[in-house]
Formats: structure tokens, sequence, C-alpha cells
């Protein structure tokens, strides 16, 4: 299954969204003194946090895939005189890599 790379730049995008605002719900708990801000501020920072890790481990996994499967490809085209599927194959596994480069560890 492929997951498509808009999906995941909005579950990161939401994931930002709701750190940012869970760290501001947290910081007014503070000021304020309101306990029940500061936990619910900390828990939607923590899930914010834990969705971005989500969506950069699926990126990660559909990148070594696409890296895969492109060697394959590059391979088999190379094997049976095919330069089209050669090229494709090629194209599919450096956008892997790069996919797993924008989403591996920091």
């Amino acid at each position: 299954m492929r997951l498509a790379a808009d999906t995941l730049e909005r579950s990161k995008a939401s994931g930002q969204f709701h750190s940012v605002k869970g760290t501001l719900v947290e910081w007014i708990g503070h000021l304020t003194g309101a306990t029940s801000w500061q936990k619910s501020g900390r828990d939607e920072h923590t899930a914010g946090e834990a969705e971005i890790q989500a969506a950069e481990v699926a990126g990660y996994l559909q990148g070594t895939l696409d890296r895969a499967q492109g060697k394959v490809d590059a391979v088999v085209g190379a094997v049976t005189g095919d330069k089209a599927r050669q090229i494709e194959g090629n194209l599919r596994h450096d956008k892997g890599k790069a996919d797993q480069e924008a989403n591996g560890p920091a």
C-alpha cells in the first residue's frame, strides 16, 4: 500500500499544529495556575509529537519500499535491455532514498 505524500504531509502539519497548540495551552495554564489547562496542553502537545513521529516512520518505510522496488526494476530493466524500466527504476530508487533522508532520524 502506497501512502500518498500529501497524506503524510497533512499528518505532519496536523501534528505540528497540535504540538504548538498544546504548548500554548500549557503555558496559559502555568500563567493562570489552571492545572487542568496545564495537563490538557501537555497531553495535546504529546499527541501532536506522536502524530509527527508516526508520519515520519510511515514516510521512511515507504521510502525503503520504493528504494528496494526501484533497484529491482532498474536491474531487471538493465538485464532485459528495457531502458524505460531501468530509468523508471532508478527514479523510484532515488525518490525512495530522498524520502528516507527526509523522514529518517535527525
